[in-house]
């Protein structure tokens, strides 16, 4: 089965890169029958959702090439790990985007939250936890969170050796709901 760890920032300059590669490298380090696949929202160039037709009536089949390509990645995961900036005590409008101009392709598929910013991001999982809920998607109860005055060292990101435990924890609830899923 296979897990998308989405980099959710879109930015040139993000902090949330070494964020989201760090999860994939724990994420590697796992056996199992889950495999985790880095997928890098900045890559795709999804445009605003400004297409007639609503997404959740669009049958996967999308009008803009980026966006189909977009809707073909996305359909092929099992579940997802959002990596997830915090921006302006919410979500990044970017990745919100990108999520929106979707609809078949996220219904039901189990969804885990690592966020990072001033306050861990924790705010920007809250309100992403109400979004996901619209698609009837799954949520790990565990999340991760990492804090701007913590787990970054002068301008680099070092995070605390905890971390690394608790992503294993938060995989191994992602991983559960997943397999209940494809029950």
């Amino acid at each position: 089965m296979k897990i998308g760890i989405i980099n959710g920032s879109i930015r040139a300059e993000r902090a949330t890169d070494p964020v989201a590669k760090f999860t994939q490298q724990v994420a590697e380090q796992r056996d199992g029958d889950f495999v985790y696949e880095y997928v890098d929202l900045a890559e795709f160039n999804v445009p605003l959702l400004t297409c007639a037709l609503h997404p959740m009536v669009a049958n996967k089949k999308h009008e803009d090439s980026n966006v189909q390509k977009w809707s073909d990645t996305i359909d092929a995961f099992d579940g997802f790990v959002f990596v997830t900036p915090e921006y302006n005590h919410g979500v990044p409008g970017g990745f919100k985007n990108a999520v929106d101009v979707l609809g078949p392709e996220w219904v039901g598929k189990p969804v885990a939250f690592v966020g990072h910013g001033s306050v861990g991001g924790v705010r920007a999982i809250e309100q992403w936890r109400q979004i996901v809920a619209n698609f009837s998607m799954p949520v790990a109860r565990a999340e991760l969170n990492f804090n701007m005055f913590f787990d970054w060292t002068d301008g680099e990101f070092t995070p605390v050796e905890r971390h690394t435990t608790e992503l294993h924890g938060l995989f191994d609830q992602l991983e559960g709901l997943v397999t209940t899923n494809r029950g």
